[in-house]
């Protein structure tokens, strides 16, 4: 049976504001459902993308800003800096691990600049919404086999 990642849910203090932050990134606006009793839906859903991403008002019980390690795929991550910074995200630099297996929790072990062979899997970036919920956008020009 498969098995599709769909929704991923992110606690916000403020769903207007996270919401003109993702809008103004280029997420397609999917949906913003609210009820008169104060409970609020938001999806959206990042440029060629099939899981997408919800947030609103009674949908999570997680603290806003909590949610870290979000990743994201393009293939090329100098373009993909480029284009968020173009969109009023405040984006790291480009860097790689030092290890080269998986970025470490936090800064740690962060190489600053592109994995050196622009190895698949290897350069990374990251960036934050208002709340601080925390994205990893992950260069992977060509995927492993299976995938």
């Amino acid at each position: 049976m498969d098995m599709k990642l769909e929704v991923v849910v992110i606690p916000v203090s403020d769903v207007d504001k996270a919401k003109a932050f993702y809008e103004q990134l280029g997420w397609r606006m999917d949906a913003d459902f609210a009820t008169e009793q104060g409970f609020r839906v938001v999806q959206v859903t990042p440029p060629g993308s099939e899981a997408a991403v919800i947030f609103g008002s009674g949908v999570s019980a997680g603290q806003p800003g909590s949610a870290q390690g979000l990743h994201l795929v393009v293939k090329d991550i100098e373009a993909a800096r480029e284009e968020l910074v173009a969109n009023g995200a405040d984006v790291s630099e480009v860097w790689h691990d030092a290890d080269g297996i998986f970025h470490h929790a936090g800064e740690a072990n962060r190489v600053s600049g592109p994995h050196p062979e622009r190895a698949s899997y290897g350069s990374y970036l990251s960036f934050s919404d208002p709340d601080g919920n925390g994205w990893i956008v992950q260069e992977v020009v060509t995927r492993a086999p299976g995938r």
